[in-house]
């Protein structure tokens, strides 16, 4: 959340335990009667009969209608104040972040997932750079929402206070109501007791020629007297709704209140607290980064202690093994003294197979040598013959 959207909100708490310690007077049940009411009480109703013109029919009409005036302005100035109010209801923008904050997966605060082939071959980021981002572009949102909620609690504000005024003048109105039923009660009272039994003894003492004036006077006294009392009637009633009307304030004021200390707290506890829930996350991530690659390294230390610990008894073993070694191995002097005696009787045994060979090939030559004289000899005993034989006869060599 933004320093400013931050301050702001710290700085509204106050304004809210000012609208939420507010305590609401309750309105009086029953109507004093006049003849209950103490001085100061009395003088109120006594002038509130003065605005009664019996002979007058209008001002039986209009009798506490007075009282009403500054509520109706009151609640005129409040309905021009909503008509001018451009915007949607605070709970969306609560309902709006909360959205916002759920979209925020919680597998996503899961940073020991590594990236798939997939997931690499598409250039997609480490988890950690996903998060970040991801916390970027929801931060924006947040603060977005949080100004709208600042700009929700501060109209909720003056809505409460303008319920407050609202509130206590209908009480106002609901008490003059009753002291205008206790004086129309008074004023019936009288008319009752006095000056319709007045009208009534003076009609009867009337001389005929005047009697018809008087009949009227009397019938008009009764019908002012029964328009006051169906007035005081009305003005019961309205005192009734009124009365109901009280609790109904009350009860928008608390949804407001409700609503603006929800407000409150999502600005100054919740958003503050996801926040540092998600910046714990990123550092508690770094952090296992950093212990990752010092497990790394210290890892790598130890496969390179290992291996070349593996390599020197290896190469120990080689040397020694060659430092104890003779020039010669005596299996290879046996081997090459075996293959020598080999050697030299497979010559041995060659040449005495030669020197056979040559002997009976001298033999094989002297024999072919006594064949091919003797078959010379043939020829040449031949070459003495006839002609035929002569003609066909090798020449003598």
């Amino acid at each position: 959340m933004a320093e400013t959207t931050r301050r702001k909100a710290a700085d509204s708490i106050a304004a809210v335990d000012e609208v939420t310690g507010t305590v609401l007077p309750e309105p009086q049940a029953d109507v004093v009667p006049f003849e209950r009411a103490d001085p100061q009480l009395a003088q109120q109703i006594e002038r509130r009969i003065s605005e009664i013109d019996i002979d007058d029919t209008q001002s039986i009409v209009t009798f506490g209608g007075a009282a009403q005036a500054e509520l109706q302005q009151i609640s005129q100035s409040m309905l021009a104040d909503v008509r001018n109010k451009d915007v949607g209801p605070a709970g969306g923008a609560l309902r709006q972040m909360v959205t916002t904050l759920r979209g925020f997966s919680v597998s996503e605060l899961d940073m020991r997932g590594k990236r798939t082939l997939w997931e690499r071959l598409m250039g997609r980021a480490a988890p950690l750079a996903r998060l970040t981002a991801r916390f970027e572009e929801v931060q924006g949102q947040i603060d977005k929402i949080t100004g709208e909620l600042l700009n929700h609690e501060h109209r909720l504000l003056k809505d409460i206070k303008s319920l407050d005024r609202l509130y206590d003048k209908t009480l106002a109105f609901y008490d003059e109501l009753g002291l205008y039923i206790a004086a129309g009660e008074e004023k019936l009272r009288r008319l009752d007791a006095t000056e319709i039994p007045e009208a009534e003894a003076h009609l009867a003492a009337s001389p005929e020629q005047e009697g018809v004036m008087a009949a009227q006077i009397l019938r008009d006294l009764r019908a002012a007297r029964d328009d006051l009392e169906r007035r005081v009637h009305d003005l019961r009633l309205t005192r009734q709704v009124t009365m109901q009307s009280l609790p109904s304030i009350r009860l928008v004021q608390e949804n407001d209140k409700s609503l603006v200390m929800k407000i409150n707290s999502t600005l100054v506890n919740t958003v503050p607290l996801w926040e540092t829930q998600l910046a714990q996350a990123v550092t508690i991530q770094r952090g296992a980064d950093a212990a990752e690659a010092v497990r790394g390294a210290n890892d790598l230390t130890n496969d390179l202690l290992r291996a070349n610990a593996t390599n020197l008894r290896q190469a120990n073993s080689a040397i020694r093994t060659e430092m104890e070694r003779g020039v010669f191995d005596i299996d290879a002097v046996k081997t090459a003294n075996a293959e020598l005696i080999a050697t030299i009787e497979d010559s041995l045994r060659i040449a005495d197979e030669g020197r056979a060979r040559r002997g009976a090939a001298e033999e094989d030559l002297v024999r072919m040598e006594a064949e091919l004289k003797s078959a010379l000899g043939a020829a040449r005993s031949r070459g003495a013959g006839t002609g035929d034989d002569a003609a066909t006869s090798a020449p003598a060599v």
